[in-house]
């Protein structure tokens, strides 16, 4: 289990420092001219908060892996973390329309590797939660 906690937490912090190529590889200056001022910063103010909150997660996988292993409070935060990935996994194929990827070898590659992820941090999170 202190494999796959390090192994989670470096893999969140480099995920969460991929955010900073969202607005160019997506083109958001282009993309979200047409939107208000406030939906536009919105989109830009919760994107940052989202990978703060996964480099910190991170972090905390990394940093503290003996206490979410070994702690009551560690395998209840560890339950929060499972729930949390199970619900992106779920949004993973019903929060997005398959249009974006089916048919386009990349989207389909990346789509598959996330939703990989997103099953195995699931599944670590919860496993540990389970083993007292």
């Amino acid at each position: 289990m202190h494999i796959h906690l390090k192994i989670i937490g470096f893999v969140l912090m480099a995920l969460a420092l991929v955010h900073v190529i969202f607005p160019r590889y997506f083109h958001w200056k282009e993309e979200l001219k047409d939107l208000s001022l406030m939906n536009r910063q919105m989109m830009k103010v919760h994107t940052f908060f989202i990978a703060l909150t996964v480099f910190l997660m991170g972090l905390f996988c990394a940093a503290n892996t003996d206490e979410i292993i070994g702690t009551h409070l560690g395998k209840v935060i560890s339950l929060g973390f499972g729930i949390f990935w199970l619900f992106r996994l779920v949004i993973q194929f019903f929060g997005y329309s398959a249009e974006l990827w089916k048919g386009k070898t990349f989207e389909t590659v990346i789509h598959i590797i996330f939703a990989l992820l997103w099953a195995y941090l699931s599944i670590v999170f919860l496993w540990n939660f389970q083993n007292e």
